[in-house]
């Protein structure tokens, strides 16, 4: 079989990996039944089905830090932006979806895209009902998306910060808002570019989302599932990413799906359910649930955690600790690509993992200021250093 060609603009090798015909994730397409947003955690804890401190804390747990506050106070400015007018006729372009695929990644990395898949869009991956941001709809909003075709988007968090924070500290929801923001931007500037080339589309980001996003990186070849509650993995970023989607009629090429030995890797590893903070992820096996293989995670339990957490803004222990989250060096390239090739080499890379004290900060990066809008009033204080530091 003919190797795929790297595009000019790509960061990383992804046509050398392993591409599958269905995600390795196992996914009863006909059992899977759309989901509304509004029983996501963060959700739920806005409506306040997880207590009143819960509600009263996911209102200010963003802003009470002055960085993630200023980046979502940005995002949030983007909203109206998401969909717009189509070009009254098409661009003369070619219609092939090979050269247009090629196009539109080469215009995601462009526009400072880490990593871009795409799909056709599974009926299942968009929402039932969507959250009403703005707080003026209490009941979900019906969705009716009728794209054809998903580009998703991937921006890291930053590595050197998440070599630094604890997982759970001050900066967590900063890293967190750059990658929501910074794909947004992408997004919808790349979604607005489609539209004036003549076709329909759509940018899908934090507060914006019409659809779910682990289905769509999964069959974009963009991330294998993980044991990290309903997270996608990538090979190259590891879970230190967050993720836009544009769907459109624009004719594509879709990617295949990857396979890097994830499921094998999250089976022995756990370091993820050890190390969290909440207890929120699980120990033991996969289960079935609305059609797919998954391993379980408490959602009440980790939305308490990054919505509540006294010592922090957010939390990403999980994502901190986890032995894919590591810099891209010649190093941990030659041990990234033994993990794609060998069970042997994971177990390995496990047991190093913690030989070597991966997953502990490293103060001397560290550059930010701890500071806390207590009473959302905009007066910064201090807040006390969490036990044990």
């Amino acid at each position: 079989m003919k190797r795929a060609q790297r595009l000019n603009r790509e960061p990383f090798p992804v046509h050398r990996l392993k591409r599958v015909d269905r995600p390795t994730t196992i996914i009863h397409d006909e059992e899977v039944k759309p989901v509304s947003e509004m029983d996501a955690g963060f959700m739920k804890a806005r409506r306040g089905i997880y207590g009143p401190g819960l509600k009263r804390e996911v209102a200010r747990f963003v802003g009470k830090h002055p960085l993630s506050g200023a980046e979502r106070w940005m995002m949030n400015r983007m909203r109206e932006f998401v969909d717009g007018m189509v070009a009254g006729q098409k661009a003369p372009i070619p219609d092939d979806p090979a050269i247009l695929s090629r196009h539109i990644k080469n215009a995601a990395y462009f526009l400072r895209a880490d990593l871009v898949g795409i799909c056709a869009l599974p009926r299942y991956a968009v929402y039932s009902e969507s959250f009403d941001w703005t707080g003026k709809i209490e009941e979900g909003i019906p969705v009716n998306l009728t794209h054809k075709n998903a580009i998703a988007i991937l921006i890291d968090q930053d590595g050197p910060t998440s070599e630094a924070f604890t997982g759970n500290d001050w900066i967590s929801n900063s890293m967190s808002m750059l990658a929501y923001s910074t794909s947004g931007f992408v997004a919808m500037t790349l979604a607005e570019y489609i539209r004036r080339l003549g076709y329909p589309a759509r940018a899908h980001f934090a507060v914006n989302y019409q659809v779910v996003l682990p289905p769509i990186l999964l069959w974009a070849g963009l991330g294998e599932m993980s044991r990290i509650g309903d997270c996608v993995v990538n090979p190259f970023l590891g879970p230190r990413f967050k993720a836009a989607i544009v769907t459109t009629d624009l004719p594509l090429l879709p990617d295949k799906p990857i396979d890097f030995g994830l499921q094998d890797f999250c089976s022995k590893c756990k370091k993820c359910a050890r190390e969290c903070p909440s207890g929120a992820l699980p120990h033991g096996g996969k289960v079935m649930y609305n059609g797919y293989e998954k391993w379980p995670v408490n959602v009440e339990a980790c939305t308490k955690m990054r919505v509540g957490n006294p010592r922090g803004s957010g939390c990403g222990t999980c994502f901190k600790v986890c032995p894919w989250n590591k810099p891209y060096t010649p190093f941990h390239r030659a041990v990234g690509w033994a993990m794609r090739k060998s069970a042997f080499a994971r177990t390995l890379a496990i047991m190093g993992d913690d030989l070597f004290g991966y997953g502990r900060p490293d103060y001397s990066k560290k550059w930010w200021f701890d500071l806390e809008d207590v009473h959302g009033d905009g007066v910064l204080t201090v807040p006390p250093e969490p036990d044990g530091k």
